[in-house]
């Protein structure tokens, strides 16, 4: 499996915003693209196919930026990837199904299917809150420094 970068800031970008949540007030672009170290232009992109999918909501105005749409909890890796990714989730294509149905059958039924039903099962279950939570916890185990 292959996450694409915009599917990557995507996430990143969302779990900032979840992170940030409790504050209330919204997040610009360049905020974010300044604490992820990302490019503007390209999280512009991210967040009109988020804004798109009813992920994220935009205030505008001198005060404005972006929202979570709903509260992190209720929102999955899987629906940040469904919005950004063109084909993490759909079904693996046929191989050969006309000259040798056995083995197609046995490829989708014994290895792509149970292989694409666990990748969304694990992404399904993974909230924004949830990940938020970790990178925090993460961070929090990285400021130490341990001297002998």
């Amino acid at each position: 499996m292959k996450i694409s970068s915009k599917g990557r800031y995507a996430l990143a970008a969302m779990i900032l915003l979840a992170q940030n949540s409790a504050e209330g007030s919204p997040l610009t672009v360049i905020a974010i693209a300044g604490k992820l170290a990302m490019s503007k232009i390209y999280l512009e992109q991210v967040f009109a196919l988020l804004r798109k999918g009813g992920l994220v909501t935009s205030i505008k105005g001198s005060q404005g930026g972006y929202q979570l749409a709903r509260s992190a909890d209720k929102i999955s890796a899987a629906d940040v990837l469904a919005v950004t990714e063109t084909s993490i989730f759909e079904d693996t294509e046929s191989t050969a199904p006309d000259s040798q149905p056995g083995i197609e059958r046995a490829l989708q039924d014994s290895l792509f299917t149970p292989a694409n039903s666990a990748v969304k099962e694990i992404f399904g279950r993974m909230s924004l809150a949830d990940l938020a939570e970790e990178s925090l916890r993460k961070a929090a185990n990285e400021a130490y420094m341990y001297c002998i």
